[in-house]
């Protein structure tokens, strides 16, 4: 291991790509945290220990400790509570081609992971028929910290994933639908959990490059220190993209935590740091690409753009037994977000343009605890927890009209303290060898106050809802279970739209429900009869009573009518030898509005069809190929309704991703990814709405707004591991 070399490459990367001042202070000041980490012990135990799994040796001898991961390639029949659970583990990770941070996400059947703006922006989700924007109903967290922002700025349950650094992930673990306890606002689509390693199989550096100016360097280590393991990450990034204007998008990151124990008792210390800051292209009107005013990947108001930080410390302790286990977490966070965007271009103010700044500031606190206790109840296996979660937001955000990121005006700003509790209880119980419940219960209360700046309006309020679930597992029989899933669960909006009188001319705003209900059910089998393939069939519904959307845009909520959300999903995991994988994950939303309104039922942006596919190569045996593997992999997203009559829709998106790598000794690893292979001209996203250009008239005109999707790209890549 040559650490000097090693701090050389990094410090040239960071000088290269990184020329505002303010993050040159920042690279100069992680390359010295590499330098100094560089001397601390760094003889690596090459075992991969993921924390929260172990083989059942003594919990008190860390040597016995190996890895036991629940994947996707995993039996989980008698362990699952519905067929639309699972765990996606590194090894699943591994063999992914990643275009952006976001699309780890990617790897759950059913989720699609676009963008429409900036590289630094938070990604748009999809999933069960829901056009998710930037996180809301998709509840997400790292660590056990959530990752969701309620009121935000830019749009409730807005998640950033720009932190996450790919390489560490150890496991992301996913539940869709609303029938679990712990489990409370933003998750009536699904929850997602992601975790980092403890301890990595080895220290590595990587260096990345690739086509339309893409860098890319990742320095990561985890020595033992003391009684534990020491986990230390750095990330630069510098990406221009297609785009005519550059994103120019820069990227330093940071992940430094130390963890004692095992997956039965231990305890976690995690610090982050993020900060990025980029241009945009956002979606621009179909008409300017065909008057050629623009092309595919120009732009109509060329000062939008953005940085965002993050900084956080999480710490988790947790221990148990055979009959018992505890878990405690606690958090503490800071972020920021500046976004300029211009939608409408001169649709209000032909004079200035329509350029908006988005603002928000938070300070975010929080803790969560659960106990577990198994017994037996009247002679029936019984496993019973209680746990109660809370946090509390303390938010300053704004709404600022702005010419080339001057501000002009002030539409909106808000001081916003908003508290949340959830207390959940759940029962599970083995009545017999084939017939198993989950019966959970929840509360979830609210506590919220709003001082309006720009109108001097001052108020608050409290409000709770209760959300009780059920499951019901029958089997095994032949490799086979069956699963009944049905619960109750939440929707928030953003408290602005609760707090103050009622704004003339702007539908709800004054006195919005600040939590609404929703209910959802899903039967489901899994099976796992022949050897190496797990295949699961889910039919789900999913009903929500209203869905009021606080529009950041425009600082003012948009509401909707109820809506019922039902699909099916088939989702295949086959590995038929050590060497190599297949999988085929199909899903299909049918998404309505239930009250009637001449308007139509449509509900605009709801997703309909998905398919990603793929097949993997790895651990080749004996032989000259024994170094090589690789995947590819294909990603369908089908057309979109985009208007409540059904009278537009969006396009269909097809995209082939492929990988290509190879280990040529236990130090030295090459990779090359191809994004969009067949060079595809299909949009990341579509949406349909007035805007004007320049001499059009003041009214604008309707069309169809696109982002496109990234041409065909080139990355390669060289790891070495120490």
């Amino acid at each position: 291991m040559n650490i000097p070399i090693l701090d050389k490459v990094s410090f040239r990367f960071a000088a290269a790509s990184w020329r505002s001042t303010r993050t040159n202070h920042l690279a100069a000041i992680a390359t010295a945290f590499v330098l100094a980490v560089s001397v601390l012990p760094c003889r690596v135990q090459a075992q991969d220990l993921v924390r929260g799994s172990t083989d059942g040796n003594d919990p008190a001898t860390p040597e016995a400790e190996r890895v036991v991961v629940i994947g996707r390639a995993s039996d989980i029949l008698g362990v699952a509570t519905s067929s639309s659970e699972g765990v996606v583990s590194a090894a699943d990770l591994a063999t992914r081609p990643i275009l952006r941070p976001g699309e780890i996400m990617e790897t759950i059947p059913g989720v699609i992971v676009t963008q429409h703006s900036g590289s630094g922006k938070a990604n748009q989700y999809f999933l069960r028929g829901f056009n998710l924007d930037h996180g809301t109903d998709l509840a997400t967290d790292f660590e056990g910290m959530p990752i969701n922002m309620p009121s935000h700025a830019h749009g409730q349950g807005y998640t950033d994933l720009n932190f996450i650094i790919p390489e560490l992930v150890s496991e992301v673990a996913y539940k869709k639908g609303n029938y679990y306890a712990e489990v409370g606002d933003f998750g009536s689509a699904g929850a997602f959990s992601i975790r980092y390693f403890d301890a990595l199989p080895s220290s590595f550096l990587k260096i990345e490059g690739g086509e339309v100016g893409y860098e890319r360097a990742v320095f990561a280590m985890s020595p033992n220190v003391g009684p534990g393991h020491l986990l230390f990450a750095l990330e630069l990034e510098h990406n221009e993209g297609p785009w005519d204007r550059g994103d120019d998008y820069q990227k330093i990151n940071g992940v430094v935590s130390y963890s004692v124990g095992n997956g039965q008792n231990g305890a976690s210390l995690t610090a982050l740091a993020y900060h990025g800051n980029w241009n945009s292209t956002d979606q621009v009107p179909e008409r300017a690409i065909q008057s050629k005013l623009i092309d595919r990947f120009g732009e109509i108001d060329p000062t939008d753009g953005g940085d965002s930080s993050r900084y956080g410390l999480n710490g988790e302790w947790h221990r148990g037994n055979e009959n018992e286990n505890t878990r405690v977490v606690a958090y503490a966070n800071y972020y920021d977000l500046n976004l300029f965007s211009d939608f409408t271009y001169f649709l209000d103010d032909p004079i200035n343009g329509d350029q908006f700044e988005q603002k928000d500031r938070r300070v975010v606190l929080g803790a969560s605890a659960s106990q577990t206790w198994r017994f037996k109840l009247l002679g029936f296996d019984t496993e019973n927890t209680v746990g109660v979660q809370e946090r509390t937001d303390f938010i300053r955000n704004g709404l600022f009209h702005t010419d080339d990121q001057v501000r002009l005006s002030t539409t909106r700003a808000d001081h916003i303290t908003e508290t949340r509790v959830g207390p959940h209880l759940e029962n599970k119980t083995t009545w017999l060898p084939w017939l198993r419940t989950v019966a959970g219960f929840r509360a979830d209360v609210y506590s919220f106050h709003d001082d309006d700046l720009s109108d001097h309006v001052s108020g608050g309020d409290t409000a709770a809802i209760v959300s009780p679930k059920f499951s019901l597992i029958l089997g095994p029989w032949s490799k086979t279970e069956f699963y009944l899933n049905g619960g109750y669960g939440l929707h928030s909006n953003d408290v602005r739209g609760a707090v103050g009188p009622p704004i003339p001319g702007i539908a709800g705003t004054g006195g919005v429900n600040p939590l609404i209900k929703s209910r959802g059910a899903e039967v489901g089998v899994r099976n796992t009869l022949l050897p190496g393939l797990q295949s699961s069939l889910t039919l789900w519904l999913l009903d929500l009573d209203s869905e009021l959307v606080f529009a950041g845009d425009s600082a003012s909520n948009e509401p909707s009518r109820p809506s019922r959300r039902w699909g099916v999903e088939f989702a295949n995991f086959y590995t038929p030898t050590p060497w190599l994988t297949l999988d085929l994950d199909f899903a299909y939303s049918n998404a309505r509005f239930t009250r009637h309104d001449p308007v139509g039922p449509w509900v605009p942006e709801a997703i309909e069809t998905t398919l990603d596919a793929g097949v993997a190569v790895h651990d080749l045996g004996p032989g000259w190929w024994k170094g090589f593997y690789g995947g590819l992999r294909f990603r369908y997203f089908g057309p979109r309704i985009l208007i409540e009559d059904a009278s537009q829709k969006s396009t269909a998106t097809s995209l082939v991703y492929l990988q290509l790598g190879y280990r040529f000794n236990k130090t030295w690893e090459a990779t090359l990814d191809v994004f969009n292979l067949l060079d595809s001209q299909d949009a990341d996203i579509d949406y349909y709405y007035v805007s004007r250009l320049p001499g059009e008239s003041a009214d604008g005109v309707a069309d169809r707004h696109t982002h496109q999707s990234e041409p065909r790209e080139l990355r390669g890549g060289i790891t070495v591991h120490f």
